[in-house]
């Protein structure tokens, strides 16, 4: 075999998505005593360090977080492609000055995480974070840091905050043609709610039983609650035969579970969001489309192939003047870190140029200068005619 023959062979490996895999570092779904074991095998080792015959305090290896330990993995059978970290470490040690309250940290989450798994219980991030500023105050000063820690462990145990008895704190709701009931439950028919939807559950095990019946054709992920509860009111589900889902702005992973088990139970609807024409607005779609870097080796797990319905630059002529709002410093740094990124499609990045060219953004609300039930027509002309990324 010659050397060209070689290196297709070996760029036909990397395509697939099995060399994605053998790099993807990843969170194992655990029972409750799988997770507690693998705490008991933290602590163990560290032990052991300590009492060898040449004592000392270990780093703690975690998997890197940062943007350049990141990369696009192509699904195989599937036209889904999700953010991945791959195995390069950083580490946490009690030498160091910064490091060493961080290093104290991960022991106290792991601590009351092995507590909560033993009484069998779910709690959220937000509860964790009170429970740890009770017991350990001068470690924990604001949930960032216990958000963060917990990222931490993740990364350090290898696998996810369910499994360690976290329950995802969720915004998200749902309406529209779907009818779900979880086994020997009551069955709920979404058509059949108030503007505010139903409200998704943090549970993952409650989410991952739910059975599905939907007779809809297309799913709409819409970013502000607002708008969802204006496109509920106007019953646009009935007009257009869909399923309406929002987190109430940035994702959060309930929400993101919830999208992405209906996208494997209905393989053929298409999934449309939309948002504010804004970098921020983008970043939202890539999240749902891609997943998230700083939610570490969890996140790929719930990447859906999202497709961008609008506010595009398409649509700016809807739009008046005093309606657009200037760029503000934050609108410009996640426009850096997006245009920075590996993995933007190229028709999202012009997009995002034209934003940063025109140093303006511009709100879905915007288009009810035209009627309070434009919105809703809106949509629909945009699906029917396919306009759509």
């Amino acid at each position: 075999m010659d050397e060209s023959e070689t290196e297709a062979d070996t760029d036909l490996i990397r395509s697939t998505l099995f060399y994605s895999d053998h790099r993807l570092c990843s969170a194992d779904i655990l029972s409750p005593s799988q997770a507690r074991a693998r705490i008991e095998v933290a602590v163990l080792n560290f032990l052991k360090v300590l009492s060898s015959p040449n004592p000392a305090i270990s780093s703690l290896p975690l998997i890197n977080r940062r943007s350049e330990n990141c990369g696009l993995r192509h699904g195989l059978l599937s036209d889904v492609s999700s953010v991945f970290l791959s195995h390069s470490f950083c580490r946490r040690s009690l030498m160091r000055v910064n490091d060493a309250k961080a290093f104290v940290r991960v022991w106290k989450v792991m601590e009351v995480c092995f507590m909560i798994l033993g009484e069998g219980k779910l709690v959220t991030q937000r509860e964790l974070f009170y429970r740890l500023l009770s017991d350990s105050p001068q470690y924990f000063s604001s949930q960032q840091q216990a958000n963060s820690t917990v990222q931490d462990v993740v990364s350090l145990l290898r696998c996810t905050r369910h499994s360690l008895g976290l329950m995802a704190s969720s915004r998200g709701s749902i309406i529209g043609r779907l009818i779900f009931h979880a086994p020997g439950e009551e069955i709920l028919d979404c058509t059949t709610l108030g503007p505010a939807g139903h409200a998704i559950s943090g549970d993952f095990n409650l989410l991952g039983r739910l059975v599905f019946r939907s007779d809809a054709r297309y799913i709409i992920v819409v970013e502000k609650d607002a708008v969802f509860q204006r496109l509920s009111e106007d019953r646009l589900f009935s007009q257009l035969p869909s399923i309406l889902i929002t987190a109430k702005g940035y994702p959060d992973l309930a929400s993101r579970f919830l999208l992405h088990r209906l996208s494997e139970n209905f393989p053929s609807m298409p999934i449309f969001a939309l948002v504010d024409w804004n970098p921020a607005g983008l970043a939202i779609i890539c999240t749902y489309k891609f997943g998230s870097i700083s939610m570490g080796l969890e996140s790929y797990r719930y990447a859906c192939n999202v497709k961008w319905l609008g506010l595009r630059g398409n649509d700016l002529h809807l739009i008046p003047e005093s309606a657009f709002i200037e760029m503000k410093p934050r609108d410009h740094q996640i426009s850096k870190s997006l245009l920075s990124s590996s993995f933007l499609p190229e028709a999202y990045k012009m997009e995002l140029e034209k934003m940063v060219e025109a140093g303006r953004r511009a709100e879905i609300e915007a288009l009810y200068c035209h009627g309070f039930d434009f919105l809703g027509k809106y949509v629909v002309e945009k699906i029917v005619q396919a306009d759509y990324i």
